[in-house]
């Protein structure tokens, strides 16, 4: 859990932070001195490979006081977790770096074509949180050679992930979202830069540098839990707001004039909605306990384990889309003004609830498994 100090801090910056599209200063000191953005990156090359459980639990409890700042603590510590899967050299580099933040995307907008012992990179990537203070960038990206894509063994043209230092990237300013505005989350272009082979890796538990059980949980699994963590941060801090609201309300068409809060049946929504809550990340948290202590004890996890793993983490993310939309009509003119505490929420959680990997697939109903 976070520090009530560290809280108070956030949440006093967090209005300006949105207001200036950024994280305050004394927000990105904050998160540098935790060492937030090491947290999950291993032993070995300078990070804090803390154990996953208390990684969700920290993020979600980031997010609960302020969704940007969690949104892009765990975005740029996700992306610290590859160097699990860098060679060691390379990443105590990277890790040595001064503030270092790795920010990102998933999404295979690039190509890198083969030269020599390297490849020379071009492309234009979208949303990457954190893009302001990344030291570092990651990616994924084509691979080709003589101008044709390489092809793995399905025939499918091969991708690979990459980290390059910033100093070979150019930020392209256009987030322009109605929430999530601290997190900065700007697209970023690489113009035909070179870097040698061992910037690209494979983001596979067989092919990990790293042995620690952070870096032997399926990917997937993790993108999962530790989006899912942050927008039901997002919608346990809306259910604490709305209820503020509510109980300043008056309900003044029953005849009765009483406070709104005090209505049988708007007191049993509220209650339903905290219990649903409740009972979704009670049973988040003992997969995620359980899955952990199987992955710490050597044991692989298997992919039915994981997808039960993928499927609370969906289960939580719409459990707090149920009770974000069920109270939010409760909440009156005031929820509307942009400059109020949960109009912040609101915007910040219906944004962070957009991402691909947390909505239902438009023909089948499934949980999506695209990257961003």
């Amino acid at each position: 859990m976070i520090a009530t100090n560290d809280a108070a801090l956030i949440a006093d910056r967090a209005f300006e932070a949105d207001r200036e599209g950024w994280l305050h200063p004394a927000q990105q000191a904050l998160i540098h001195e935790r060492g937030w953005l090491r947290m999950l990156a291993p032993r070995a090359a300078g990070g804090l490979e803390m154990a996953l459980p208390d990684v969700v639990r920290l993020e979600e409890s980031i997010a609960r006081v302020d969704g940007s700042m969690g949104w892009t603590v765990t975005l740029c510590a996700g992306a610290g977790w590859f160097a699990g899967f860098l060679a060691p050299r390379l990443a105590r580099e990277i890790l040595a770096t001064p503030d270092v933040c790795l920010a990102g995307s998933g999404a295979p907008t690039g190509v890198a074509e083969r030269e020599g012992e390297g490849w020379r990179i071009t492309g234009l990537w979208d949303y990457a949180s954190g893009a302001p203070m990344a030291t570092h960038f990651t990616f994924n990206a084509v691979l080709r050679e003589h101008g044709a894509a390489l092809l793995d063994a399905a025939g499918q043209p091969r991708i690979q992930a990459f980290v390059v230092p910033a100093a070979l990237v150019e930020m392209v300013p256009r987030w322009r979202s109605i929430g999530l505005r601290a997190t900065a989350s700007h697209a970023y272009r690489v113009s035909g830069q070179w870097v040698h082979a061992e910037h690209g890796f494979a983001i596979d538990p067989s092919k990990a540098v790293e042995q620690g059980p952070l870096y032997r949980f399926p990917f997937m699994a993790f993108a999962f839990v530790t989006l899912a963590a942050n927008v039901a941060g997002m919608a346990h801090h809306f259910v604490d707001l709305a209820e503020e609201c509510i109980a300043h309300r008056r309900n003044r068409f029953s005849g009765q004039d009483e406070p709104l809060i005090e209505v049988p049946a708007v007191r049993a929504l509220l209650d339903a909605t905290r219990a649903s809550l409740d009972a979704v990340r009670a049973r988040f948290y003992a997969r995620l306990d359980a899955t952990w202590a199987q992955v710490a004890a050597g044991a692989p996890v298997s992919e039915d384990e994981a997808a039960q793993m993928q499927a609370l983490a969906m289960a939580w993310v719409n459990a707090s889309r149920r009770a974000v939309d069920a109270l939010f009509p409760y909440c009156g003119l005031y929820a509307m003004r942009e400059d109020a505490p949960i109009n912040r929420v609101w915007r910040d959680f219906h944004t962070a609830s957009q991402h691909a990997l947390l909505v239902p697939h438009a023909s089948t109903g499934q949980i999506a498994t695209q990257p961003l």
